[in-house]
């Protein structure tokens, strides 16, 4: 856990926590998930936030029947239900789960609220990655709308090309907003295009 590079960065911005340290490591748990593990559900209410050691974790809710994508979240990175965490009660409105075995840490609500009242600017962090996240599902929105298809793909293969490799191509055709036969034709056509 001590080697996690984004809880060495947040240690390094908060002296207290640093110094503190060994108080609070024991809130942060760790657990191992093989694929298809459903952290929360849709309509559940979520208070919990997890961030990923290794491996890879999809955001995704259901549209009448349709399982769509809305986020992969890969190492080093912090997620949770915004809608459900920001105190409001409410139920989250998209589930999360493993696409691949991956090592997780959580810390539940609880242990958040202590660390939030002890360290100053914890919060501020938080905020700085739920900012993060707005953007990118901002970006996700207007690629639907200004991009093709092909280009949405082509976008994302240039901004994480390892993800062709490691992510199932319906997982990778739902966040595209398309089919997976579509996806197909598109991949063989830039195949084509490019070799």
């Amino acid at each position: 856990m001590s080697d996690l590079p984004l809880i060495q960065q947040i240690k390094k911005r908060i002296p207290n926590l640093e110094k503190n340290w060994d108080r609070y490591k024991h809130m942060l748990r760790e657990r191992k998930v093989p694929a298809k593990t459903v952290l929360f559900k849709e309509g559940e209410y979520a208070k919990t936030i997890f961030i990923v050691r290794n491996g890879c974790l999809r955001i995704k809710f259901d549209d009448n029947g349709r399982d769509i994508t809305i986020a992969f979240i890969f190492a080093n990175r912090a997620v949770t239900s915004i809608h459900s965490y920001r105190g409001t009660h409410k139920e989250s409105r998209f589930g999360l789960e493993s696409i691949e075995p991956s090592e997780i840490y959580y810390i539940t609500e609880e242990d958040a609220t202590t660390l939030y009242k002890e360290n100053e600017g914890l919060k501020e962090i938080l905020l700085e990655f739920t900012l993060e996240r707005f953007e990118n599902y901002l970006g996700l929105f207007l690629s639907r709308i200004r991009d093709s298809p092909e280009e949405r793909y082509l976008n994302l293969i240039k901004q994480q090309p390892d993800i062709v490799s490691r992510i199932p191509q319906h997982y990778i055709a739902s966040y595209l907003g398309i089919t997976p036969v579509s996806l197909s034709r598109i991949r063989n056509r830039v195949w084509k295009e490019h070799s």
